[in-house]
Formats: C-alpha cells, structure tokens, sequence
C-alpha cells in the first residue's frame, strides 16, 4: 500500500488537514477493510477501480466515484474491487462547513456524492480536472483554487464552535466543554446545535474520537506495552474505560486490532 499524505495551502491550513493518495496494486489480497472514525470529514475522488462500502454483514452499496465521506461515529467496512487509487481532502472538524450552506449533521454516517453538495456542472468540472490530472501536485492545485474560490466571510465558523474544537485538538480531546465555556452553561445548548450543524456531531461525541486517536497512535507506534500505560497517558479513567471506548469506534478490542488483517488500512492512516 502506498500512502502519502501532503500539506494544504497556507491560506487553508486552518482548515483543511492534509491532502493524502493511496495506492494499492490490483493484485493484492486486501479483502474487507475497517474504517475507524477520525473526527475528519473527507472529500474522495476514487481514480482506480469501485470500493464497496458494506451496510450490513453481506449487503454493499459502490462509493460514490466523487464524494463527501462525514463525520462517522462507528466504524464501517469497505473493500476494493481491484486497483485502488484516491485521491483526497482530510478537513478538520470545523473545516468542511466553510464550503457548503448544507448541515453537516446532513452528511453524518454516509457518503454524499459532491454533486449533492455543490452546483452540479461545477461539481462535474472538478471531478473530471481531477481525473484528466497527471499527478498529486496537479490535483492539489486543482482542489484548492476550488475550495479558495468558496471560501468566504459569510460562512466562517462561530467563534464558539471553533474554540471548543481548537480547545478538543490540543487537549487530546480532554478539554470538559463547561471549563471550555468558563463555566458560563447557559450556552451549552447553543453550543450542542451550532455542533450538530456545523460540525456534524456533538462535543462530547467529537472529544471521544480524538482522545481515541491519541490512544490508537500510541498503540501502533508502540510508544508503551502497557494498556495501562496508554489509558493513563490519554486520560481515560481507568483500562477499562480506554478499552470500552475503544470496541464502541473500531468494533474490535486494542490487543485485537494490532493482529487484526480487516485494521491494515485503518493502521496505515492513523500511525
């Protein structure tokens, strides 16, 4: 498997997470995939053969050739019908709602197809430069004068949202939503749906995906042996709090994942 991941325009870098490509050869055995929610909302245009995303044990519906993947909050299976080669926008929680006058609670738990999302003509433009590109760089510059062209004061996030995600990110998702909010409750529910809209899922939701990355990158870097160790160092409670956590976002218990064939991918994108 080949992944890359590449640095936004500086202009974006507020927004937008990184760029990345993946490439995998058709001949190789990868079978069914588990994706794990990152926080992240992702803009995917899939250059090489159909992926099949699974909707229950058996039954599959093909990814949308150009799509919004939102905000996920269990994991999900996909597996690729043969060459796989994608190009994409990794955007950070806030990051997404810049560009669309939809809700992203709209796009939660789904693949949206871009045409959905943007005027149609357009979208078809974008999807066809991106697939007439030669290489990464071509595609990046393409995708960013897209995005520049929409950015806009009009649309900008609500301080208050922006704040509690900035507060999430560098706290490892650890950061009480009432210490965010100084205490001052009465907005709190404003808080809860200006999220639902613009982000896509609620705080409290949001703060456990990311301190479970925080724990997943330890345990694929193998920064400690201990789960212990990694619970404490990602401030859950206790072990056994790290470990229900971590079944309820990628379906499979932390010893599990690391011998687990179905995780190669997801292990791939978040070490």
């Amino acid at each position: 498997m080949n992944y890359q991941t590449f640095e936004p325009h500086p202009d974006l870098q507020s927004l937008i997470n990184c760029y990345w490509t993946l490439e995998v050869p058709a001949e190789t055995d990868k079978g069914k995939q588990r994706i794990v929610p990152d926080g992240c909302i992702e803009m995917a245009f899939i250059l090489g053969d159909d992926i099949k995303r699974y909707t229950s044990q058996e039954e599959f519906i093909l990814q949308p050739r150009a799509m919004v993947l939102g905000q996920t909050m269990e994991p999900f299976y996909i597996e690729p019908t043969g060459y796989v080669n994608t190009f994409a926008v990794s955007f950070y929680p806030y990051g997404f709602a810049n560009f669309v006058t939809v809700p992203i609670k709209n796009l939660a738990n789904k693949e949206t197809p871009i045409a959905s999302l943007f005027e149609e003509k357009i979208a078809r433009e974008l999807e066809q430069k991106i697939i007439r590109a030669t290489n990464v760089g071509q595609r990046i510059q393409i995708m960013e004068s897209f995005l520049l062209e929409r950015l806009n004061d009009r649309s900008t996030i609500d301080h208050i949202v922006r704040t509690t995600v900035d507060a999430l990110l560098s706290t490892k998702g650890n950061a009480p939503i009432n210490t965010i909010l100084k205490e001052d409750l009465s907005k709190r529910r404003q808080l809860e749906r200006k999220f639902a809209k613009q982000i896509g899922v609620s705080p409290k939701q949001l703060g456990k995906v990311i301190r479970l990355q925080t724990a997943l990158k330890m345990l694929l870097n193998k920064e400690s042996e201990s789960l212990t160790n990694i619970a404490y160092e990602s401030e859950y409670y206790d072990q056994a709090h790290f470990i229900r956590d971590f079944k309820e976002f990628t379906g499979t218990t932390p010893t599990a994942f690391l011998d687990n064939e179905t995780m190669a991918l997801s292990s791939l994108f978040y070490k």
